[in-house]
């Protein structure tokens, strides 16, 4: 059970990394209704660099955003699946998973919106549970 809760959690996260990452290129689903902010952010860059705008700079941290739940899902599916012995063994590699999620949940109420903090919830809840089970 604990391996089984550890590979749901780990692959709503991809499901969630995978889906802002088609997004954020293939759709215009991030970009901001208004025009005028559109326009703004394609003719601004921020205050660190003139090397960008403020609209590469806001794809960038998307794409690089998708990337995270995206590496986690591939660094811990194949492990859980081919070598669970080796997180069971670990208090890092059991926790590390529920650390992460923590964090997710954290951006998610406090940035964004009901399905991503949903879909991260389900996804912590399984990582507490699989660390629970791991460790007690």
């Amino acid at each position: 059970m604990d391996q089984i809760l550890l590979i749901i959690g780990v692959s709503i996260f991809a499901i969630l990394g995978a889906t802002h990452l088609v997004y954020t290129f293939f759709t215009k689903k991030l970009n901001p209704y208004n025009e005028e902010v559109f326009t703004a952010m394609e003719g601004t860059s921020p205050r660190l660099t003139k090397e960008t705008t403020m609209w590469r700079a806001w794809v960038g941290f998307n794409a690089s955003h998708s990337l995270g739940p995206m590496l986690l899902a591939a660094f811990y599916i194949p492990l859980a699946v081919n070598n669970f012995e080796i997180i069971k063994n670990s208090i890092w590699f059991s926790l590390l998973p529920v650390a992460v999620g923590v964090l997710y949940l954290v951006l998610a109420k406090t940035y964004w919106f009901k399905i991503p903090f949903m879909g991260v919830l389900i996804s912590l809840a399984c990582f507490v549970i699989s660390a629970w089970i791991i460790n007690t």
